[in-house]
């Protein structure tokens, strides 16, 4: 049985729309923040590069540990904490084992309750990402789990990431 004409054109008009939608990958110098995280030997797969699951590992790390290190995220005890809504990833290049990789963190919207952190993973000294990608964290109360406005410190902490 033949395939209707229309559906090849639509085919074709659908496929053009994908590749003009196609991410482009941020400089380096779009990103506030680096955090060099080094690859592990598991983190390869059998196809000889980083696994795409943990490259959402490596964004988890950049921003906890900017939110750590700025006094921000109490893991123990804070009241606020944030949880991840959405994540998205666009992957340009391999990384691999033995390598290291450059983590950039930037803030591209700060709501009431909620922010988008912006990820760029560099090999050591690449000016294009071999990934890039998105968290949403929306920030609650960590007893009844309901949104929560930023508070102050944490809003402040993020403001020079601001892209």
């Amino acid at each position: 049985m033949r395939r209707p004409r229309f559906l090849g054109i639509a085919f074709n008009v659908l496929t053009a729309i994908a590749m003009s939608d196609k991410p482009q990958p941020r400089p380096r110098d779009a990103y506030r923040h680096f955090l060099p995280i080094t690859t592990r030997w598991m983190d390869n797969d059998v196809y000889g590069h980083v696994n795409n699951v943990v490259y959402y590992s490596y964004f988890d790390t950049v921003v906890n540990e900017y939110l750590i290190r700025a006094g921000v995220l109490d893991v123990e005890h804070g009241q606020t904490i944030g949880l991840v809504v959405e994540t998205q990833c666009n992957y340009f290049a391999p990384l691999v084992f033995p390598q290291s990789v450059d983590a950039g963190l930037r803030v591209a919207k700060l709501g009431t309750s909620s922010v988008r952190y912006e990820v760029g993973l560099f090999a050591q000294g690449a000016a294009a990402p071999a990934a890039q990608g998105h968290f949403v964290h929306v920030y609650v109360d960590r007893g009844t789990r309901r949104p929560v406005p930023l508070p102050d410190a944490l809003r402040s902490a993020l403001d020079p990431l601001a892209a």
